[in-house]
C-alpha cells in the first residue's frame, strides 16, 4: 500500500535510519510515547507511533454480529434458493451409494 495516502510528516516527527533503528529501538518507543511519532527509513518510510495515540486515531469497530443486523437489506425481496442439494460430484462417493 506504498504511496497510498499523501501524508504531511508531523513537526514533532524525528527521522531515523534503519540502522539507528535497531541499535536505538528503546528509546524510539520510549519517545514515541512522549513526544509522538517517530519515522524509521527514508525510501519507504514506516511510523512508530504510541498505542493510545494509534486507538485514538482508529475507528471504533462494531462487533460483527451488531454490524450484519445494521446492515442487513430491509424491504428488499431477496430470492433464497430452496434446492439445498449439491449440484458438483461429490468425490470418492459412488453414484450408486445413494
Amino acid at each position: 500500500m506504498q504511496g497510498a495516502l499523501p501524508l504531511e510528516k508531523p513537526a514533532t516527527c524525528r527521522v531515523w535510519t534503519v540502522a539507528e533503528a535497531k541499535a536505538r529501538l528503546s528509546e524510539i518507543l520510549r519517545l514515541a510515547e512522549s513526544e509522538g511519532p517517530q519515522q524509521i527509513g527514508i525510501r519507504n518510510p514506516c511510523v512508530v507511533v504510541s498505542a493510545e495515540a494509534w486507538y485514538a486515531k482508529s475507528p471504533q469497530r462494531k462487533p460483527l454480529g451488531q454490524w450484519l443486523v445494521e446492515n442487513t437489506p430491509r424491504g428488499v425481496d431477496l430470492e433464497v434458493p430452496r434446492d439445498r442439494g449439491s449440484q458438483r460430484k461429490i468425490p470418492f462417493v459412488s453414484e450408486n451409494a445413494e
